[in-house]
C-alpha cells in the first residue's frame, strides 16, 4: 500500500515542546503531597461502598455451607461455595453503590464554593485511526459551533491527531480538515503520523512533547466522541476550580444507536448507568479513573507523571500497555493530582457498538489490556483505591470464567435429584413431566443470581418512575416499564453468550492470541448466517448439549434459560444488528435522547452531510492536492 504524504506544517500551531519523563512501576518520584491521604468524608463513603457489599457476600456463603452441611459437606460443594464467593462479592458492590447513590440524592448535592482560577488554554485532542473522515470531521464541526454560541471564560482549539495509514482515508481527512479552517473562530489543527506508534498512547504523547507546553489543559476525545459546549466548559471550570485535580473523567451517555443490541446498551446506560456512576463517584472520591475519553487532563501534570513505561512481555519483549487509562489514573494520582468523576455533567456522549460481534471484537482487546493490570498491581506508590480499579477492571472479565465454571460444577456435580430421573412417561411419550424440586435445589439459587443482577437496574427504573417529568421523556409511564421490561428481558438473553465470549476472550488474553485494533463499526451492519455460525459455534454447541443432557434426565432443568439461550446464539447475534428505531411501541427501547436527539447530535448530521458533499467536488480534490 502507497503511504500517504505527510499533512502540511501550516496546519499546526508553532511547535511548543514539553517533556515528558518515562515512569517506572518499581520506583517512584515523591509526590507533590497537596492531597490528604485520607479524610473522614472518604472513609465514611466507602466504608458505605465495601462494607455492605462484604455483610452480603459473607452472608450468602454462610447460608450457602449450613445448606450443603444439612447432608455432608463434599469437595465439589466447596468449590461451589468458594465461586459464589468470588463471584458475589462484586455483584454486591454495585448493588452497595446504588444505595449510596440513593443516600446521596436523598441528601442533596452540595454547591460548588471555590474561587476559579485565570483562563486557560484548553486543546480538545481527537486521536483516530482509519476513521471516517466525514463523521469525525462532522463532530469536530459539531462542538466548535457549540462552543460558538455560549460564554467562553477559556479559549479552545481542536487537534485532529491522525494515525491513518490508509493514503485515500488520509487524503480525505485532510480536505476536511481545510474546508473546516474556512470558518468559524474556534482553530481546527490537524496532524499525521508516518507511523502510529504506541497507537493511541504514543499519539496523544507525540501530541504533548510537540504541543504540551502552550496548553494548560487537554480534553481528549474519541473518534465517535460529542460534547456539547456547555459540557466541555463545565469541564474546564471544574479543572479551573480545583487547582488538585490532574483529572476529571465526565460520564459519557450513548446516542446515535438505531440496532436492537446498540438500544438495548442505550437504554441501560439512560435509566442505570447514571445511578452506578453517581455512586462510583461517591466512593472512588480523589481516587477516581479514568475511561480514555470525554475527559480534561492538566496537560503538565500528565507530562511530568503519566508516561507510562512498558511492560516485559513474553520472551523478554517489551509490551506496550493496551488499557493505559486506568494506569494513567493511577499515575496522576500518585504523583499527589486528584482524579475525580463528574458523574452528572449532561452533554457528554459517545456511541456504542451497533451488533453483538461487534461488541465481543472490542471487548477482546479490552480484555487483553484489563488483564495486563494484575502484573501492574504491586506497583509503588499506588493508593489503594487505585490498586482496586486496577483489580476491578481486570475482575470484570474474570468473572465471566468464574460464572462459567460456577454452572458448570452445579450442573455436573450438584444434580437436583439423587439418581436418573425420567421426563416422559411411557403413556405419554409426547409431553415432559418435570420432577419436583428437592432439597438442593438450583432454581432458587438462579433466581437469586439474577435478582443480584438486576437490583441495581430495578432500583434505577423505580426511582425514575416516581418522576413524571422524567418518565414523560421516555414516552409515560405504561411505554417506560414497558420498554424497562423488554430491556431486562433482552440482558437476560444475551448474558449466558457474553458470560461464553468472555471466557473465550480471557483464554485468548492470557494464551497471548492477537487481538489487532481496527476502527469500530460505527453504523448498523449485518453479518451473514456463515460469519455467525462460525463466530458463535461454542456456544451452540454448549447450548446444544446442555439442552441434550436436560432431556436425558442428566442435568436439571433449571439450566433451561441459560441453555435455550446458548443454544439460540447465533439467531439472537443476528437479531443484535436489526434496526429497532423504526419498530412499534416498546421493541424501539426509546430513551429521552432517541426521542429527541440533542441539538449538538442534530448539528453533526447536518455537518457530516455538508462536509461529505463538499468532499465529492473537484475543487476540494484539488484544494488538497496542493
Amino acid at each position: 500500500m502507497p503511504t500517504a504524504r505527510p499533512a502540511p506544517d501550516d496546519l499546526m500551531p508553532p511547535r511548543a515542546p514539553l517533556d515528558m519523563r518515562e515512569q517506572r512501576f518499581d520506583a517512584c518520584a515523591p509526590a507533590r503531597g497537596a492531597l490528604p491521604r485520607w479524610r473522614v468524608s472518604d472513609l465514611l463513603w466507602r466504608v458505605g461502598a465495601f462494607g455492605p457489599a462484604l455483610l452480603i457476600t459473607l452472608s450468602l456463603i454462610a447460608g450457602v455451607i449450613r445448606w450443603f452441611d444439612a447432608g455432608g459437606f463434599t469437595l465439589q460443594e466447596g468449590i461451589v461455595v468458594l465461586l459464589i464467593g468470588m463471584t458475589f462479592i462484586w455483584v454486591s458492590l454495585s448493588v452497595s453503590a446504588v444505595v449510596l447513590a440513593i443516600v446521596r440524592l436523598w441528601l442533596g448535592r452540595g454547591r460548588e464554593t471555590r474561587a476559579r482560577g485565570g483562563p486557560q488554554r484548553v486543546a480538545l485532542l481527537v486521536p483516530i485511526y482509519n476513521e471516517d473522515p466525514t463523521a469525525v470531521l462532522g463532530n469536530v464541526a459539531a462542538m466548535r459551533a457549540e462552543l460558538a454560541r455560549g460564554p467562553r471564560k477559556d479559549s479552545f482549539a481542536f487537534f485532529v491527531l491522525s494515525d491513518t495509514q490508509d493514503p485515500s482515508i488520509a487524503a480525505a481527512e485532510l480536505r476536511a480538515v481545510r474546508l473546516l479552517q474556512d470558518d468559524g473562530d474556534v482553530p481546527v489543527h490537524y496532524r499525521r503520523r508516518a507511523r502510529n506508534t504506541d497507537k493511541k498512547i504514543g499519539n496523544i504523547n507525540d501530541w504533548i512533547m510537540g504541543w504540551g507546553a502552550d496548553w494548560e489543559a487537554m480534553i481528549v476525545l474519541d473518534a465517535d466522541s460529542l460534547m456539547t459546549g456547555a459540557a466541555i466548559r463545565q469541564l474546564a471550570d471544574a479543572l479551573a476550580r480545583d487547582p488538585d485535580a490532574g483529572l476529571i473523567q465526565s460520564f459519557p451517555a450513548l446516542i446515535s444507536a438505531e440496532t436492537l443490541f446498540g438500544r438495548m446498551q442505550q437504554f441501560a446506560t439512560s435509566v442505570y448507568g447514571w445511578l452506578l456512576a453517581e455512586g462510583l463517584a461517591l466512593w472512588s472520591r480523589n481516587e477516581g479513573n479514568y475511561w480514555g475519553h470525554n475527559a480534561i487532563i492538566r496537560t503538565r501534570a500528565f507530562a511530568d507523571s503519566a508516561r507510562l513505561p512498558y511492560l516485559r512481555g513474553r520472551g523478554g519483549r517489551p509490551e506496550l500497555i493496551l488499557s493505559h487509562d486506568f494506569v494513567e489514573a493511577g499515575m496522576l494520582r500518585r504523583a499527589g493530582w486528584a482524579v475525580r468523576f463528574l458523574a452528572r455533567p449532561g452533554g457528554s456522549f459517545e456511541e456504542t457498538p451497533a451488533t453483538l460481534v461487534d461488541y465481543v471484537l472490542r471487548d477482546r482487546r479490552w480484555c487483553q489490556g484489563n488483564l495486563q493490570h494484575l502484573r501492574i498491581l504491586a506497583a509503588r506508590g499506588f493508593h489503594p483505591i487505585t490498586r482496586f480499579h486496577l483489580l476491578q477492571g481486570a475482575v470484570a472479565y474474570l468473572l465471566s470464567p468464574a460464572w462459567f465454571a460456577l454452572l458448570v460444577v452445579w450442573s455436573a456435580f450438584l444434580p437436583m435429584a439423587q439418581g436418573p430421573v425420567s421426563y416422559f412417561n411411557p403413556a405419554n411419550p409426547l409431553y415432559p413431566v418435570w420432577p419436583q424440586m428437592s432439597r438442593i435445589d438450583g432454581v432458587w439459587f438462579l433466581v437469586f443470581i439474577y435478582v443480584m443482577l438486576l437490583l441495581p437496574k430495578i432500583v434505577a427504573a423505580a426511582l425514575l418512575a416516581q418522576s413524571r417529568g422524567v418518565v414523560a421523556l421516555y414516552g409515560g409511564a405504561g411505554r417506560f416499564a414497558a420498554t424497562t421490561a423488554v430491556e431486562i428481558a433482552l440482558a437476560i438473553l444475551y448474558a449466558p453468550i457474553m458470560m461464553v465470549q468472555q471466557t473465550v476472550a480471557v483464554v485468548r488474553a492470557l494464551a497471548g492470541a492477537p487481538n489487532p485494533w481496527a476502527p469500530q463499526q460505527r453504523g448498523a451492519a449485518q453479518y451473514g448466517w456463515m460469519t455467525l455460525v462460525r463466530f458463535h459455534w461454542l456456544e451452540t454447541a454448549l447450548g446444544a448439549v446442555l439442552l441434550a443432557g436436560m432431556f436425558a434426565g442428566l442435568l436439571s432443568a433449571w439450566l433451561t434459560p441459560v441453555a435455550a439461550s446458548l443454544a439460540g446464539a447465533v439467531v439472537l447475534s443476528r437479531l443484535s444488528g436489526v434496526k429497532v428505531s423504526g419498530a412499534p411501541g416498546p421493541f424501539r427501547l426509546d430513551t429521552p435522547l432517541s426521542l429527541r436527539a440533542p441539538r449538538v447530535e442534530r448539528c453533526a448530521r447536518v455537518e457530516r452531510a455538508r462536509i461529505a458533499k463538499a468532499l465529492e467536488t473537484p475543487e476540494a480534490a484539488a484544494i488538497a492536492a496542493e
